[in-house]
């Protein structure tokens, strides 16, 4: 039998490409060949990025990309607007990739593997008769509340359209979360009008998906049991890291500065605060300050990674003199190697966005958490962190929606001062790691999963 062909699609954000890309080298490892669908846009950040070209096993993975419906000048933050002009653009696209690919020398696409929102690219396999696979980058509780819309417009906690009164708090099963209605997944990110357009590719996903065999998630099912159980049709394989492959992570779009694992090498165990926010957190001057001077006057060690477009204005970031001030002990990087920063023993915590992605890479290296989230998922998941596994903290923001340097020193002391916090992750490791080890419930079902894959 030919070597089954995977053509995987993820949505064009960093927090989808990474543990999609994590799949496919998993799959890759199994001898699958792996066609990767990028944005062009994407994938130009991506191919710059892969500096050392072995991190990607080229036999098995093929980086390709089609173009988002943008022109290169418009802005890729507005969602609302991006996902349009993908749900206009890209099927017709990716419906010529796939002929093209199969009219070739090579093998033909045998399925599609697409993130579970999009399911305009789950229709298009559909209509070329591929076989179809959703995944869910986030978090089991992120994708059982998108699968609860029906239930929660039927109990008039939100509106057809996806709005809903401000404070209203919902709790979708016991243990799990309360949840305010300001932070539903589609309610905290852009405009009114992006929030429509997200709330209604939701709702067009859950519908592509739920017809599939396979509903993949990358987390496990002891760190979300009650979402799990909430909604049986999840199949949750993860937590998808390179760790576990002892390989390198791909797919970031920005070079990984890898000279502060050599500075971490440098501090004592347990010492350095890690503070990382993701790949699309964007501060205001006053809020970028106030986490500059209470990293200086923590007195701690700490490595912050700041991105070229981390603040709207792109100089003068810092306070004055202050790289000169902190130079002995504060290292900043615009990207960093996250997985191996975590894995460093010198970690004492994580400053953290709380998207999925940092969420279980955390959780996977045992280390406690402060929370400081901006959008989409983030806030559920500080609520996992806080409220249900007790490994982090949150911030509380001023009158103006400020979180102060006291607040960050303050939480910083309590979270550092406690060694129970340090003890609860070091059990929620050992059951996320457990989970894909020989055995656990996230490798048997990758096992079925290949399985199905191969027959």
């Amino acid at each position: 039998m030919s070597k089954q062909h995977i053509l995987a699609i993820p949505l064009p954000a960093q927090g989808h490409v990474i543990p999609l890309m994590e799949l496919s080298q998993c799959l890759a490892n199994h001898g699958f060949k792996v066609t990767f669908v990028n944005t062009e846009h994407n994938h130009k950040r991506v191919m710059n990025a892969l500096a050392d070209e072995s991190h990607i096993s080229r036999d098995h993975i093929h980086l390709v990309s089609i173009p988002d419906g943008l022109e290169p000048s418009e802005d890729r933050n507005e969602l609302g607007q991006l996902l349009e002009a993908m749900q206009r653009v890209m099927p017709g696209k990716l419906e010529e990739l796939i002929e093209k690919i199969n009219q070739g020398e090579g093998q033909k696409i045998t399925c599609v593997i697409a993130d579970q929102t999009a399911g305009w690219i789950l229709e298009v396999a559909e209509k070329m008769k591929i076989r179809r696979v959703a995944f869910y980058p986030a978090a089991a509780a992120a994708l059982a509340l998108q699968l609860s819309i029906p239930k929660l417009i039927h109990e008039g906690i939100i509106n057809n359209d996806g709005t809903a009164p401000e404070g209203r708090m919902f709790q979708l099963a016991p243990n799990m979360p309360i949840m305010k209605t300001e932070h539903l997944l589609w309610s905290c990110i852009g405009d009114l009008t992006t929030q429509k357009i997200m709330f209604q590719a939701m709702v067009k996903g859950n519908k592509t998906a739920l017809a599939l065999d396979w509903l993949l998630c990358n987390s496990a099912y002891d760190l979300e049991p009650a979402a799990c159980t909430l909604a049986p049709e999840i199949l949750p394989i993860g937590p998808l890291l390179a760790s576990n492959r002892l390989g390198n992570s791909a797919g970031y779009f920005w070079p990984q500065d890898l000279t502060c694992l050599n500075w971490l090498d440098q501090q004592p165990p347990c010492s350095v605060i890690y503070v990382a926010f993701g790949s699309f957190t964007v501060f205001d001057q006053t809020q970028f300050q106030e986490l500059a001077l209470a990293l200086e006057l923590s007195q701690r060690p700490f490595l912050w990674v700041v991105r070229p477009d981390t603040t709207e204005k792109t100089c003068n970031l810092y306070p004055e003199g202050y790289q000169d001030r902190v130079a002995s002990r504060g290292f900043m990087v615009g990207w960093a190697p996250q997985q191996k920063v975590l894995a460093h023993p010198s970690i004492a915590c994580f400053l953290s966005h709380c998207g999925w992605n940092s969420t279980i890479e955390g959780i996977s290296n045992g280390v406690p958490f402060l929370c400081w989230p901006c959008f989409v998922d983030q806030f559920l998941n500080e609520s996992y962190i806080c409220d249900v596994w007790n490994v982090g903290l949150k911030f509380n923001k001023n009158e103006s929606g400020i979180i102060t340097q006291g607040e960050i020193m303050n939480k910083l002391d309590q979270l550092l001062g406690d060694v129970g916090f340090k003890a609860r992750a070091s059990k929620l490791k050992e059951l996320a790691m457990t989970s894909v080890k020989e055995g656990g419930q996230s490798n048997k079902t990758f096992k079925n999963f290949i399985e199905w894959m191969k027959s």
